[in-house]
């Protein structure tokens, strides 16, 4: 992976949202150490070369709105909303 030292570890803390669950673009800067950074969260999220591997689909606004996604906003909802199904009902 070819990012900046910045987006690496936003792409890391990706990683770490657990299945079926959304973090926002807040939580991750706050946890990168800058609650003030959450614009450039987004911007390493647009950056992101393999989206699906790497969830950003997991990260929405504060208030709740999904926010940009590069395949469009419905895609974004069906994702997380088939994660988060699987992970109320893991057998299923």
């Amino acid at each position: 992976m070819t990012g900046s030292n910045f987006q690496l570890k936003v792409w890391e803390a990706l990683l770490r949202i657990p299945y079926g669950n959304v973090v926002s673009y807040r939580d991750i800067a706050t946890h990168l150490g800058d609650s003030h950074a959450s614009r450039a969260v987004g911007n390493a999220l647009a950056r992101n070369p393999v989206a699906v591997l790497i969830p950003c689909h997991r990260v929405i606004h504060s208030l709740g709105a999904f926010g940009n996604y590069h395949y469009g906003e419905a895609r974004k909802a069906a994702l997380l909303g088939w994660e988060m199904a699987k992970a109320a009902y893991p057998g299923s």
